[in-house]
């Protein structure tokens, strides 16, 4: 567990001082960093998460790299979906909500498509990867 914090740790640092772009395996990825409250603590917890948006929506995908359960901030953002999200250089309050059904297969189909990756990771696990909307909160 300490190296997956010492990764996201690095990663966090490298994103807050470069405004959101990343070199090494992310460049160019579409990364954001997602602040929610701990489910059970309620501590302030920094994940750095794969993004896409579609028609103004701003979607996280739970992949956990097709591990066989749900990360962390999912559990934490279920428990409490007043998150903050910093996407490039801005930062603002936003309002999760679980994406379900049809919608997400199909939002969840096209990640795959653009990132082959996700395809990967949903054949590696029996679970059903979340999708998360984030919705900006005014």
């Amino acid at each position: 567990m300490a190296e997956v914090n010492d990764w996201n740790a690095r990663v966090i640092e490298e994103f807050r001082t470069n405004q959101g772009r990343l070199g090494g395996p992310f460049e160019g990825a579409s990364l954001l960093l997602l602040t929610t409250s701990g489910a059970k603590t309620g501590r302030e917890r920094v994940n750095p998460v794969a993004y896409r948006i579609e028609g103004g929506t701003l979607y996280v995908f739970a992949s956990k790299a097709g591990g066989p359960h749900n990360p962390d901030w999912y559990h934490n953002l279920v428990a409490h979906p007043e998150v903050t999200v910093e996407l490039g250089s801005e930062t603002f309050p936003a309002s999760a909500r679980v994406i379900t059904g049809s919608e997400r297969d199909a939002i969840f189909a096209r990640q795959a498509e653009e990132n082959p990756v996700f395809a990967q990771y949903q054949e590696q696990t029996s679970r059903v990867i979340p999708v998360v909307a984030l919705d900006r909160v005014a």
